[in-house]
């Protein structure tokens, strides 16, 4: 305990900082003089803020570490935009003198008044995220190339959509190809760059991005070895972000996805039934035995819904682009037919993942004993608020309203049933991972 509390900097400070450093570079076997290499692939809110996290505790140790992001180029900053962020640049003292001292402050000046375009990786040197403008980051080292970036790196963040984030890494594949050896750790949603799998680790909530810069206290949970993630757990841990750290890889990253998926909902139940505290907690109960039933098909022996993963859920219910998205399907100032991409706020990765979740729990071959019916079902059959969903942002079939019938269950079954059910059956199938 009390190594621990040495180990978060709280008590040494800047010399615990260092400490962790060099224990980290001792393990990945790194010498005087050799960089210890960390990229953020991906420069959407929680990509933007883990660099910035990292640079800002690390970064001043340059003959030690390295820390850079990757984002495309080309993407340009649209006018309202770049008048917002240079109203926020002034609303700022500490930003603004940085600017300047960095003789950086013109070109916003310019954007706002129409006269200059600014791109996406242009600002984020400068601490902007297109994401999250009004959350100004330190400056960080921007990669426009790929294979610049990721080549000889030592840790690779994965802060990619998930709907980008196979495609991506089957390129970074080819570029590792020719390397020595692979890179030590890799936060990854897919291990489609062939990375051994005890080198893929899960890093999620119960956070938002935004709140964990400007220092308000948040957790963290690593998952994946014991080889790397203890150490990196030391490693990402600071006074007000503390990391713990967890065995079970694939019950974190299913449930980091399904919460996505739900909150959707929550949102626009938030917003059908004018912020009722009743009708969001029949909501809980329902998408959470939900969850758990998923999570018993995919995981053999999946951690309970408790704890961090209960309050990861309830954090991206709570607040979040997905219940922010929910809420303005149902509002009417958004429409499925906007696509997944929305300014301001990035990707809802949520949309992608009720797709993903339903038809693979919708697969021909895979059924389950319905509990009142005697017959075999599809186990999407068996999720009402993930069924509707999906007929709501995929199909385009119902109002975003109709998420309101999931609730009233006529059959007046207790979400409690759904969980036992899953829990006292052989419902593990691996093949849905494509395990034999």
């Amino acid at each position: 305990m009390v190594g621990s509390v040495h180990m978060n900097g709280s008590v040494h400070g800047a010399n615990g900082t260092e400490e962790r450093l060099d224990e980290l570079r001792r393990l990945l076997g790194k010498s005087d003089g050799d960089l210890l290499k960390i990229v953020s692939v991906g420069a959407g809110a929680w990509g933007s803020v883990f660099a910035a996290l990292l640079q800002d505790a690390y970064g001043h140790f340059r003959e030690k570490v390295q820390i850079r992001i990757w984002r495309r180029p080309g993407r340009t900053v649209d006018r309202s935009t770049a008048e917002h962020l240079f109203e926020v640049i002034n609303s700022r003292e500490d930003v603004l003198r940085r600017l300047i001292r960095r003789c950086a402050y013109l070109k916003y000046v310019e954007a706002r008044l129409g006269d200059r375009k600014l791109y996406a990786d242009e600002i984020l040197k400068d601490g902007f995220c297109l994401n999250m403008i009004e959350t100004p980051l330190c400056p960080l080292k921007v990669v426009t190339n790929l294979q610049e970036a990721v080549w000889d790196a030592d840790i690779v963040v994965n802060g990619l959509p998930s709907t980008e984030t196979r495609e991506v890494f089957e390129e970074i594949s080819k570029y590792w190809k020719e390397r020595i050896s692979v890179p030590a750790d890799i936060f990854s949603k897919y291990n489609a760059a062939g990375v051994p799998t005890e080198n893929i680790l899960y890093l999620g909530g119960p956070n938002i991005a935004s709140e964990i810069y400007n220092k308000e206290y948040a957790n963290a949970r690593i998952c994946g070895s014991n080889k790397w993630r203890k150490p990196l757990a030391k490693f990402l841990r600071q006074p007000h972000f503390i990391v713990w750290d967890n065995s079970d890889l694939v019950t974190h990253e299913v449930m980091g996805g399904l919460k996505n998926v739900y909150a959707i909902g929550a949102g626009m139940v938030a917003a059908l039934t004018n912020e009722s505290a009743t009708s969001k907690s029949v909501y809980f109960a329902h998408c959470t035995s939900e969850m758990i039933f998923i999570t018993h098909l995919l995981t053999e022996q999946p951690e309970k819904l408790a704890g961090p993963l209960l309050a990861d859920t309830y954090v991206t219910l709570l607040k979040g682009r997905n219940a922010w998205y929910g809420q303005m399907l149902a509002k009417g100032e958004l429409s499925p037919d906007m696509g997944d991409s929305i300014k301001g706020k990035g990707m809802i990765q949520g949309i992608s993942a009720v797709g993903a979740f339903f038809e693979l729990l919708s697969q021909p071959s895979l059924s389950v004993q319905h509990p009142e019916e005697n017959k075999q079902v599809a186990p999407a059959e068996l999720c009402p608020i993930l069924k509707r969903l999906y007929r709501i942002l995929i199909k385009r079939e119902l109002p975003a309203r109709d998420i309101l019938q999931a609730l009233r269950d006529e059959t007046m079954n207790d979400p409690r049933e759904r969980i036992e059910m899953a829990q006292s059956h052989a419902f593990y199938r691996p093949s849905l991972l494509g395990k034999p």
